[in-house]
This record gives structure tokens, sequence and C-alpha cells, in this order.
């Protein structure tokens, strides 16, 4: 017989009976009924019930017992009284009657309950980590991930995709976040830096000859946490094609997501193709470009009713180039108007001057706007919203930027407030032609996403267009509001990367000093390319219908950016900063608290 175990606690079955077993695990659970003791033992696989009767000479140790002490129990399989069964256990028609026990490892009063979900502050969550990891929700999300990790190897490999590996010491890189540095020993002053992603690899693979490349890649940013991203670390599915076009990108990831998405939940999943939505009706119907299309609500332009209309507030915005932007809610004229009162300090809160609205109740046009409006711009109103009597349209007044921004924030909220978005359903969306260049806050022509985005119409559209209405072969795919993925088809010629550099900005020096392996490779006959690299943290959490990535991460670190459980980040020893040739420069409360 094993040392340890002949059976998990989740496989014994009535076909077991009568079989003598030794199992180990966890103390979920111990209950006195009468004097005799029932534990409810818990390993990896699931609970087994055992059964301790007062005549067993390791019975009178008791009191030393803990739960989440882990116990090795022998004894034989018995069937429960019908009147016992469990039907909540997939063991629950059988018992083990103890006969010996031995403890493996002893435990401590724990600091929170495991065997029940129960608020605990997050601090105490990730200090005590592995205990947390012991608690069923959180326990299957980590199976889950693992799950999900290894299907998703399986579908790339079948759509004929090679895992390679690419570095994670590498040269520091301008691409939007800050980066991890690494300071090298033995060349004093330089430093590596973490990838914030594969991206210049992956594209070096390609040209290399490699043709389909994927990758579960760690990527590094030093960036702050949001609830769908981790700071510091998180994990991407990245991937490149050669000789591919947008639509082969689209194939291969709709597929995939499809997949995943159906084998992992069991709510609806969009049918393929994805919807694809360009980035300005995006921004112009939803003021976002990740929406949530669960959400049936769409921004309208209203600007030309409002532009000569007795409403000043409204008419003045208009007038100097501004718009007014409307969203029409079936059915909510009924709200009681606190819920008025705390949409309009909503709104406020994300940066509007105030919000309008209008209500038709009975037939007539009630709220703090509506007198203002004449009969005739309230009925184009009416019919521009398709609203009828108990609907109500809101109304934002801003530049176009800030329009759609507060009305994207104020749809998405009447949709959770009003309960309205769609259940149990997955909807996906592609949001595609996005604006190669857009003003910066000084007016001038900068990139707006991704500098090695191929430009729709290649070099001809960089000579001959104004770059504002330059379109990129950029796409990101969107997930119940949730972005999980951006790329795009890569600019490949040399000659072309060094024009749209060239428009934003940029001289050729600079792109040979800070992207010297890609330039050089471009120039060494580079076949057409695409990628994407969707997040696997991002997937995992919309399938385990989790608000917050940390509850599908196994090791996560807080908003802080800090390993409460391992204590990083950490002081070092002298010695190895001298080793490395680095003076600690510390801001003055810092140097304070260390003395």
């Amino acid at each position: 017989m094993h040392k340890f175990r002949t059976h998990t606690c989740g496989e014994l079955r009535k076909e077991n009976v009568g079989q003598t077993v030794r199992l180990s695990g966890w103390v979920n659970t111990i209950r006195d009924h009468g004097g005799v003791l029932f534990i409810d033992l818990r390993d990896h696989y699931g609970i087994t019930q055992i059964v301790i009767s007062p005549d067993k000479a390791f019975y009178k140790n008791i009191e030393h017992w803990r739960v989440e002490t882990v116990l090795c129990f022998t004894g034989d399989v018995v069937a429960r009284d019908a009147s016992a069964v469990n039907p909540k256990l997939i063991t629950g028609g059988i018992e083990l009657v103890a006969e010996t026990m031995e403890v493996l490892g002893e435990s401590e009063v724990i600091p929170f309950q495991v065997n029940k979900e129960e608020e605990c502050s997050e601090a105490l969550r990730l200090k005590y980590r592995f205990l947390d990891l012991r608690r069923k929700s959180l326990h299957d999300n980590i199976v889950l991930r693992s799950k999900v990790i290894s299907r998703i190897r399986q579908l790339m490999t079948e759509q004929g995709f090679l895992e390679y590996q690419t570095p994670i010491l590498t040269s520091s890189s301008p691409e939007g976040a800050r980066d991890y540095l690494v300071p090298s020993r033995i060349h004093p002053g330089k430093f590596y830096a973490l990838p914030q992603a594969p991206q210049q690899f992956k594209q070096l693979l390609m040209v290399s000859g490699f043709d389909r490349y994927f990758q579960i890649a760690p990527c590094f940013r030093d960036e702050d946490a949001r609830a769908d991203r981790s700071p510091g670390e998180f994990y991407q599915l990245d991937m490149e094609l050669s000789f591919a076009t947008q639509d082969d990108v689209f194939a291969v990831n709709e597929k995939l997501m499809s997949t995943i998405f159906k084998e992992f939940s069991t709510k609806k999943v969009d049918g393929t193709p994805f919807i694809r939505i360009p980035y300005r009706e995006a921004m112009e119907k939803y003021g976002s470009d990740k929406p949530d299309l669960r959400n049936p609500l769409i921004m309208q332009d209203a600007s030309d009713i409002f532009r000569t209309c007795g409403f000043k507030a409204f008419a003045g915005v208009v007038e100097k180039g501004g718009v007014v932007k409307t969203i029409a809610v079936k059915g909510c004229a009924g709200q009681p108007r606190k819920f008025f009162d705390d949409m309009v300090a909503f709104a406020q809160s994300v940066g509007a001057k105030g919000l309008g609205y209008i209500s038709w109740v009975d037939g007539e046009a009630k709220g703090p706007i509506a007198k203002f409006l004449s009969a005739d711009e309230l009925m184009k109103l009416k019919s521009l919203g398709g609203a009828g009597d108990g609907d109500t349209m809101f109304f934002i007044a801003d530049t176009l930027k800030g329009a759609q921004s507060i009305g994207g924030a104020v749809r998405t909220e009447l949709g959770l407030r009003l309960d309205l978005l769609e259940k149990d359903v997955f909807r996906f969306c592609w949001i595609v032609d996005f604006p190669m260049f857009e003003l910066d806050d000084e007016g001038k022509v900068a990139f707006s996403h991704n500098p090695f985005s191929m430009p729709q119409g290649g070099m001809d559209a960089l000579l001959t267009k104004d770059p504002l209405d330059i379109l990129a072969y950029q796409y990101d795919i969107v997930c119940n509001g949730t972005e999980l993925s951006s790329g795009a088809v890569r600019n490949h010629s040399p000659e072309t990367m060094i024009k749209a550099f060239e428009i934003a900005g940029y001289g050729k020096e600079v792109v040979e000093s800070k992207f010297p392996a890609l330039y050089r490779a471009f120039k060494y006959g580079a076949p057409p390319h695409a990628g994407i690299a969707p997040g696997v943290d991002r997937m995992v959490m919309l399938l385990a219908d989790e608000p917050n990535i940390r509850e599908v991460i196994a090791f996560p670190m807080n908003q802080k950016a800090e390993d409460l459980l391992m204590g990083a980040p950490g002081e070092v020893e002298l010695k190895q900063l001298r080793e490395l040739h680095i003076k600690l420069n510390l801001p003055k409360k810092q140097e304070k608290d260390a003395e």
C-alpha cells in the first residue's frame, strides 16, 4: 500500500465499498455526533467523509487537531445509509471508517476561514495566499486557468502554429509603458529591460522564415493596477503570422475564442464571424473603443436640433464647435427623481458640467430642459431617439471628444443601474480602422496607437493624404466591454516605416537607434506579417465571471505592485548594490524612514 494514499479524496464511489484504502488531505471540517467524529478530508480532487469511533487509539488526540491540519487515514470504505447520502459531494454515497491515523503536517490557528467563503481583507488574503488558494472558488479558478492554457496550446497547434520562446532579458524600448530595468553586473551603468511584450522578437521570427508563431508569453510593465489589469506582470497569447492579412488573423482568433468560450462556459457565445465596428463608429455610438454590446443603449448626435434652440447652454456649445449627444432609454420615465439626480451627479463625476434629460409622460415632455425647446424641436428629438410615452432621453453637451467620453460612461452606468445588460452571453466584436495619427495635446501630429502598424494605402497614403485621414490596419478584439487584445498588420517596409515616423515628427535616426534590429531586418527581405496577443488573464477572468483579475492569478501583486507573500519589492544588501555599481538616491522621506 502506498505510504500516503491509494486514492484521492474525490475518487471513491459505491463500487469501492469493502476495500481497504488510504487517504491523505487537509481537515476541512470536524463534527462530533454523540462521540463519533466525522471529518471532511479535502485534497485537490474533492472531499471524503472520514468516520472515527471513540474506541480508536488515536481518538484521544482530537484536541490537538485543527482545521487545515494534514492527516493520513487508513480504513475500510462503507456505504452510507440512505438518509446520510450527501448529493452535494461526488463521494457522498460512501465514507471511510478509519482504523489508523497519521499526522503529516499540523496547522496553527488559521487567520481566515478556508472551508467557506467569507469577507476578508485583500491584504490578509495576499499575505497568506497559500491558504487563500485552498478556498474552492479560487482553487477552481486556477485550475480553470491551467485547462484554458492547455486547450489554447492545442488549438494553436491544430491551426499550424509552433511555440517559440523569446528572451526575458532584453533592451529598453519606448513602447508606451515604463520598463522594469535590470542592472548589468558585468556591464556597469548599463541595463537590461524585462519585455513589455515580445513584439519585436515575434516580428523578427517572421523575418527569420518561421511562418506561424505563438507563445504564452509573460509581459512586464511598470504601470498602475486596474480591475482588469495586474500591475507588474501578465500573460498573453502572443501570435504572429507570415504572409497574412487582417482577415487571416481574425479567422484564427474567432475559431480560438469561439471554442474556448463555448467549452469553458455555459453562456451563449456569438457566432462567427464576429461583428466588425470601425473605430469612429464605435466612438460615435458607444463612446468607447471597447463597447459592451450586451448594453442595448447607443448614442446619437442631436447637435443640429440644439444649434438654434432656446436652451443657450447647449446652443452655445454647438456654436463653438462642440456637439450634443443623446441616449434614449425605453421605460425610464417612471424612475424616481433621485435616480435622475444620481445620474446627473455621476455625469459630473466623469467630467460633465451637467446632464440634461427629457421624459415623455402622458404625451407631455418633462424635465429640466424641456421648457426651453419648441414643440417642433421636441418632436424632432423624439423622432431621433425613437422615444415614446414612458421613455427618457439624456443629453451631453461638450467637445466631440469630451461628449464621447462622458456619453460612453453615462451609457455604461445607465445599463448597469437599469439592469439592461443581456444575461449569460459573451458578445464579441472587432474594432477596426483605427486612425494612424492624431493630434497630441500640443496640436502636433503623433501616432495614435501602434507605430508599427501598416497604414491603409501603404506609402501612397502617407505621401498623398492628410495624416489625420489615414487609417491603419489595426484592430482590437473586445468581449463584454473588456478589451482582450490589440493587434495589427505590421509595417514591414523600411521606407514606409521611415515615412510614418517622419510624419509623427521623428527622423530616420530615431528609428535606427530605437528599433535597430527591426529596421536592419526589414532591409533583408521581410514578408508581410500580422499578429495579435489576447490577454490570458482577461480571458480567464471573463470565463470565471470574476470582477477582479487577481482572482484568476495564483500569486498576484496588490494594487501598489507589492507581493505581500514574498515581501517584494524589498531592500537588498549593500554588497549587492556595489557589485552592480549602483548608489541609491532615495526621496528624502524614504531616507528618514530608513534611518
